[in-house]
This record gives structure tokens, sequence and C-alpha cells, in this order.
């Protein structure tokens, strides 16, 4: 599994989002200067984004988008399943995919499986909010 320049740039835009939009709407351009992204392709992301109903955007002056809900609803995921399409790691576990006639012999099925599982349960294990925690220094030391 190789995640694309537009999830992980789906990811950078909503950290940055969630971190400015106290100010309220957040304009396309100022995340595209902040985060180093053309702001042709960001606007690609969150055409998906607004179409999922995970941004809501304004026209005009004082325009932009903002998160519809908070950081902590909404999971690494859900995004990376929006951005990218599939999250599985073989093609016959992907959603609606036929299935393999060699699937009740195949004696590798379960350890994609497995694989699977573990991916989904970990990246949905993780929210927006999870990425904007920053460590804080002194707190990197082992015992």
């Amino acid at each position: 599994m190789l995640i694309s320049t537009k999830g992980r740039y789906a990811l950078r835009l909503l950290i940055d989002m969630a971190e400015h939009q106290i100010d309220g709407y957040v304009p396309l351009k100022e995340i595209a200067r902040r985060q180093d992204i053309s702001e042709k392709y960001l606007e690609s992301i969150v055409k998906i984004l607004v179409r999922e109903e995970i941004l809501t955007g304004l026209r005009g002056k004082g325009g932009g988008y903002r998160l519809s809900r908070t950081p902590d609803q909404f999971t690494v995921g859900r995004i990376l399943q929006l951005t990218e399409g599939t999250l599985a790691p073989v093609s016959c576990l992907e959603e609606g995919a036929k299935p393999c006639e060699r699937m009740a012999d195949c004696r590798t099925l379960p350890l994609w499986q497995g694989l699977d599982r573990i991916i989904r349960e970990y990246l949905d294990g993780c929210t927006i909010a999870d990425l904007m925690r920053v460590d804080e220094p002194g707190n990197d030391y082992i015992i």
C-alpha cells in the first residue's frame, strides 16, 4: 500500500484547517502558502471533502473552508479512504471486488485479511486531533 500525495496532502490540509479555523473560514490560498502545496491541487482535494461533508465552504469576502465537525470526529482511515479510493493491500479485498475464484484455496488470503484488518484498525484509531498534537519537549526520555 502506497499513500499518494492526494491522501497525504488531504491530511495536511485538514490539520492546517483545524489549527487555523479559530479565525472562521480559512482561505485555501493561505493553506496553500503555509503548506507549500499548489492551490489548484488543493482545490481537487477540497472538492472531495466538501462532497463528503468533511468541509463546508463559504464564498465571497471572509470566505474559505472549515471543518464541518471537530477534528476528533474525523479518522485518518476515513480521509484516506475518500482520497485514495481503497486501502486494501490486495485487489481481492477491495470493497465491491468480485470474489476471486482461487479464494477457497488461497494460502495467503488469511495473511492479507489480517494485514487489511490491522491497517484499518490503526488508521481508524487515529484522528485529525491526534495528528495536531505535538510532543512537548522533555517528554522524549526513556527509562
